[in-house]
């Protein structure tokens, strides 16, 4: 698509913006919100679509969104889709000074792929987890103390 939302001619029609349901100028957060629906409907585990069928959209969701989400990775795919964020594109006022420091991402909207809150399942794995440790740690106690050794 170019800055005016018409499709470009390409072989591959579907990127990843319509792959998403998205125009190629959502933000961010659209794009992180289509992908959190979408991966929920798709995930293998959770549909009632065919396993490979769901695993194949899912990977496909997956890669869409790891490109859209990271801003270097976003800008070349744009430009190879052929669509510019900017109407005229102006040069710098001083070309022959290299930037004195580069961008800094962290204060940026994006928000990396693996940046994400605990799912309930997650919690619940690190509860157990973190209760058998526990339990373990008690029993060594528990058959030191039977065997009258001391504990140091």
């Amino acid at each position: 698509m170019n800055q005016t939302g018409e499709k470009l001619q390409s072989s591959d029609t579907t990127t990843y913006y319509t792959l998403l349901g998205l125009h190629p100028s959502a933000s961010v957060i659209d794009i992180r919100r289509a992908y959190r629906e979408l991966s929920k409907l798709y995930h293998p585990d959770t549909t009632e679509l065919a396993a490979n069928v769901a695993t194949a959209k899912f990977q496909k969701i997956n890669e869409a969104y790891a490109t859209l989400s990271n801003p270097e990775r976003r800008l070349s795919y744009d430009l190879k889709i052929g669509y510019s964020r900017f109407g005229v594109i102006q040069t710098p006022s001083d070309l022959n000074h290299p930037v004195s420091r580069s961008h800094d991402w962290s204060k940026s909207g994006y928000l990396d792929a693996t940046d994400r809150p605990l799912s309930s399942g997650e919690i619940f794995v690190l509860f157990v987890l973190g209760l058998t440790i526990f339990s373990c740690i008690l029993l060594a106690i528990a058959i030191a103390i039977l065997r009258g050794e001391a504990i140091t």
